[in-house]
């Protein structure tokens, strides 16, 4: 039967491959269970109801990418997406995680149109090679400055940002914290850096969900011989799991359906919906293409078969995802893992997607996590991301200036949608400014973006 559904035979593979296939996919990407409710529990989401929604939205969609489109790739909340759903929307423009989540909905609805249509594809092509290039380096710049602050390596102070000092810390933060609480927690999360770095130039399978198991296991030894102590006034709490409820689903209530209708005819939505449209747009299409071309999936001309059937799976994953209540489900990079390993249809896809059901029992383990180490696995996907800076051509300074900008407007500025609207603008006045315009034939699409971040700027 699953040689009939799957066509083993006819993509070269068998059972036993797919399964294992799907099981290192598991591992690769499980991290995203422990890192995606910490982050969205910033933006006063409850941690243990997005733990819920995170693996059934990883569970869905990647079920739909295997009925869609029989293709071994998952899907799970995005690393970057659920930053600027945090960072940017709920802390720094001020507006609430209902909201956000509004936008992540009418993202994925203009996704499902866009998708059935093939202007998805049309849209990805619009947009400059070395801009979608700096798009991704700017996130990983970003998602890496807040691993550091979730771990206070960095924090505030006179020059703006600078290392953590205990002193400095108690200063900033009016508390009394010590070196047995806040401060053995910055000493854990570099020691997870280096120990998560190891396991990725050792190429280890689930590198990151070991580097953030095994930081959190040296926590625990920490607690047990007494150098750590729990302190629930600085925010250091036990790092021991809570079993007294058993292995029970935690409730999904809370966030589930929250959708805020009102105030999204403003330009200010439209800002939102953009930068989440464009960042998944680039990060889905970009992730498809690289990890088919390393399976050798595509087609002589370079395209992948059946890319609407798996757009598709990621729009109606992302709708799914909002009225769960998680920040936007793509597909994951970490597909790669799985790929290497021979999986070739949805039965690896579906094996994950089991995994990431079978998960939802074990939330006690996965919620007690500390920030301490899920931060090094936040720096680790950023320097991921940051890879693509050898696609930008720095040869050509009208591509590679709007890059720049776009680049260090991330962090420098804490949002993603700031790093993505300069960088267009930028990119548009510069070569209309020295006549290149023209040779790079500009589209539309970038014209109307412009004019839309210039008007954002001038009347918000």
């Amino acid at each position: 039967m699953l040689e009939k559904i799957f066509k083993l035979s006819e993509n070269k593979t068998d059972v036993k491959t797919e399964v294992l296939a799907g099981i290192t996919t598991f591992m690769t990407m499980a991290y995203i269970l422990a890192v995606n409710p910490s982050i969205l529990s910033a933006a006063g989401m409850d941690s243990g109801a997005v733990f819920t929604a995170t693996a059934l939205a990883a569970f869905v969609g990647t079920l739909l990418m295997a009925v869609l489109a029989n293709y071994p790739f998952a899907l799970a909340p995005g690393m970057g997406l659920n930053a600027y759903f945090a960072y940017t929307v709920v802390i720094g423009m001020g507006y609430s995680w209902e909201y956000a989540l509004t936008a992540v909905f009418a993202e994925g609805i203009i996704f499902i149109l866009l998708s059935v249509t093939n202007v998805r594809e049309a849209i990805f092509n619009a947009i400059p090679k070395n801009l979608k290039s700096a798009v991704s380096v700017g996130i990983g710049l970003f998602i890496a400055f807040v691993g550091l602050q979730n771990a206070h390596i960095v924090m505030g102070g006179a020059t703006l940002v600078e290392l953590f000092s205990v002193d400095g810390y108690n200063k900033l933060n009016g508390v009394n914290a010590t070196m047995n609480d806040v401060g053995i927690t910055v000493l854990l999360a570099i020691i997870g850096i280096l120990i998560t770095g190891w396991l990725v130039v050792k190429n280890v399978k689930g590198n990151i969900l070991w580097g953030i198991l095994i930081t959190w296991a040296i926590g625990i030894v920490c607690q047990f011989v007494g150098i750590y102590v729990p302190n629930a006034e600085v925010g250091c709490f036990s790092l021991l799991p809570d079993f007294s409820h058993g292995l029970s689903i935690p409730s999904i209530a809370p966030i589930f359906c929250k959708l805020q209708f009102k105030g999204i005819f403003t330009l200010d939505f439209v800002v939102i919906l953009c930068a989440f449209l464009f960042v998944d747009l680039f990060d889905t299409i970009g992730t498809l293409v690289g990890v088919s071309s390393k399976a050798g999936m595509l087609d002589k001309e370079g395209k992948l078969p059946k890319i609407k059937g798996a757009l598709l799976a990621d729009a109606l994953a992302t709708t799914a995802g909002a009225v769960l209540g998680t920040s936007t489900t793509t597909t994951f990079v970490e597909s790669a893992s799985g790929v290497s390993e021979g999986g070739r249809t949805g039965l690896t896809a579906v094996t994950t997607a089991i995994l990431f059901g079978l998960a939802l029992f074990l939330s006690p383990i996965f919620l007690a996590i500390p920030s301490f180490a899920t931060a090094p696995a936040l720096i680790i996907v950023g320097l991921y991301m940051m890879t693509n800076i050898t696609n930008i051509d720095f040869d050509d300074l009208s591509e590679a200036i709007p890059c720049y900008v776009c680049i260090i407007a991330m962090p420098f500025f804490y949002s993603i949608s700031e790093g993505i609207s300069m960088g267009i603008i930028t990119y548009v006045v510069l070569n209309l400014l020295t006549g290149k315009a023209k040779e790079k034939k500009l589209s539309l699409l970038m014209y109307i973006l412009a004019i839309l971040f210039v008007l954002k700027y001038a009347f918000l």
